[in-house]
């Protein structure tokens, strides 16, 4: 049974430096140790965070969410947590979320949970959620389990089930062919209902030029397979 003592929740961030330190604080009020990926921003985003309490890791470069949440798998096993939670550094996720997702990992056993946005999309910008109900429904098709919102960062990864070797993808790829990579492997994956709050920012994926990164990766995993 996971405890908040061997629970780490995990931001990679890139140029939130006005809005990590609320994000870090909010999170921390709640009892959970946060370990925040600076990859490469030009701000004071690594600061902001250090100082709101986080544990700051730094690229000296931008190398995408994939590198990011590579870099933080790798310092949370080091630390010797039994698992971890990912959440986006702009304010989007809501920490009072973050026992929900306990809670589901707790009732169902699953090693996996991943937020769902899904149930109540209507604050979602209607191309975000045309994308993601399409990406969800191939990706659910592919992994031969349903995961309504796949597209959610907002996850709980008990650390057993994340290999040493993590997937190739280097930027927002990364998450969906985690999960490719885990239903590949028989983990089962499970969902819980999160808010999402939309404000003033200005998302960083690139609607184009990430969708065909996403196909990509697709491509890439199912050439993979076919090699075995």
């Amino acid at each position: 049974m996971n405890t908040l003592e061997n629970v780490c929740v995990v931001i990679p961030a890139y140029q939130e430096a006005n809005r990590i330190g609320d994000v870090v604080r909010s999170i921390r009020e709640r009892g959970f140790k946060v370990v925040v990926v600076d990859d490469g921003s030009q701000d004071a985003t690594a600061a902001e965070a250090a100082a709101a309490g986080a544990t700051a890791l730094q690229h000296p470069k931008n190398q995408g969410k994939g590198v990011a949440l590579q870099t933080a798998y790798r310092y949370v096993r080091q630390q010797g947590f039994s698992a971890l939670i990912t959440m986006d550094g702009d304010g989007q996720h809501d920490p009072d979320d973050l026992p929900v997702l306990l809670a589901v990992a707790r009732a169902t056993g699953a090693p996996v949970v991943v937020g769902n946005r899904m149930a109540n999309p209507a604050a979602m910008p209607w191309v975000r959620r045309l994308t993601n109900r399409c990406m969800s429904a191939l990706l659910s098709l592919l992994m031969r389990q349903a995961v309504p919102d796949t597209q959610c960062g907002f996850r709980y990864y008990r650390l057993d089930v994340l290999l040493a070797k993590l997937p190739q993808a280097s930027r927002y790829a990364a998450e969906s062919e985690l999960l490719l990579d885990l239903a590949a492997r028989g983990v089962p994956i499970a969902s819980a209902p999160v808010r999402t709050i939309y404000g003033s920012e200005k998302s960083k994926i690139n609607p184009v030029v990430d969708t065909l990164r996403f196909f990509g990766m697709i491509l890439r995993y199912a050439a993979r397979r076919r090699r075995g």
